[in-house]
């Protein structure tokens, strides 16, 4: 990794829920925390917690010199709502096919 540049993941006990229009997308108390320098926390899902069979494969691509590249998930009306990596780098392999959504609430058992 560049010096100065720094990514840390924990599995996380935090319970996510990811909401969208009042219907669930997913829910987990089995996150996985990704940490990156000058990013937000982002929670990555087991898919098994995540709704896919309400998401689309989207055709859109991106690429991080830290995780690799990038696939998304679109809901209708919300393109590209939650990417996931199928082959990340070693450093990250960890959340391999795990979701991650923008937005994710957490909640107070």
């Amino acid at each position: 990794m560049t010096t100065g540049h720094r990514i840390t993941i924990e599995r996380g006990t935090e319970h996510v829920r990811v909401v969208r229009d009042g219907q669930v997308l997913a829910e987990s108390s089995r996150p996985l925390l990704l940490r990156e320098t000058g990013l937000p926390l982002r929670y990555y899902l087991p898919p098994e917690d995540v709704r896919t069979d309400l998401l689309t494969p989207s055709d859109t691509h991106t690429y991080c010199p830290f995780k690799g590249t990038a696939s998304y998930w679109s809901l209708p009306g919300a393109a590209d709502l939650v990417w996931y990596y199928p082959d990340p780098k070693p450093d990250v392999a960890e959340i391999k096919d795990h979701l991650c959504f923008y937005e994710v609430e957490t909640v107070s058992e």
